[in-house]
């Protein structure tokens, strides 16, 4: 039940919208692409990048239950994401998911990617916006906006840079709900005279938390233009030329 809640966009858009974003980015690309996944711990995207010739970076210092599927891919280039040990304008493409609020130098990483990038090169980017901490203590950066990407990525290099939310305020909110109900499940962290006192309550929300505010929240998303409370952004930009 889990594992099915996990892949559902009602549930976990965060991750499904990402990963078929992702998806359609790794399509685009021609046959034989050479491409570098930085920061790719477990490696979820591999399949995807088949038909071309896909590299991986990590500084592989994180503990198995911090990565997605418990544990690291095939990496290639062991290193810290400032330094790869690969010639300039080595890849056709870079994806980097993710990764840049785990970084103390985010600036310096954006022009390591300038660098490996060969001219009309293409940068596939996320990072979030809004998230709790996580994967510490490599977590330094609450998030990243429009403008920085416009900023920074146009400073390090890239022009024609798009920035796209990964959904609007309203499924924000609904995975907030969500949040709630599995912080709060009772006998599961609170002691548990709170927990049998709170139990009946709880049971009560689930319905509203778990099932009316995401459906409506799906419902609602559409009309959010303004899209203040994003959980993050999806970004492309392309090397500059010359």
């Amino acid at each position: 039940m889990l594992s099915l809640l996990k892949k559902s966009p009602l549930f976990a858009f965060n991750l499904v919208f990402r990963d078929r974003w992702v998806a359609r980015q790794a399509a685009s690309l021609p046959e034989g692409s050479r491409v570098l996944d930085v920061g790719a711990g477990s490696c979820p995207y591999r399949r995807l990048f088949a038909h071309c010739e896909y590299r991986t970076q990590d500084f592989t210092g994180l503990q198995g239950r911090q990565l997605r599927h418990g544990g690291y891919g095939q990496i290639d280039y062991v290193c810290d994401a400032t330094a790869i040990p690969a010639p300039d304008a080595s890849f056709d493409a870079l994806l980097c998911t993710e990764v840049i609020e785990h970084v103390p130098q985010p600036e310096q990483v954006v022009r390591e990617f300038a660098r490996l990038l060969k001219p009309g090169g293409r940068l596939l980017l996320t990072a979030p916006l809004g998230s709790g901490v996580h994967q510490e203590p490599h977590h330094y950066y609450g998030g990243f906006t429009p403008w920085w990407y416009r900023r920074f990525l146009a400073d390090c290099g890239f022009d024609d840079i798009h920035v796209e939310a990964n959904a609007g305020s309203y499924r924000f909110f609904s995975q907030e709900s969500i949040r709630f109900l599995v912080t709060t499940m009772p006998f599961r962290g609170l002691p548990i005279w709170s927990s049998l006192f709170w139990t009946p309550f709880w049971l009560l929300l689930v319905p509203i938390l778990g099932g009316l505010i995401p459906v409506a929240a799906s419902l609602l998303d559409r009309h959010d233009h303004e899209q203040r409370f994003t959980v993050g952004y999806h970004v492309t930009a392309v090397r500059r030329r010359g």
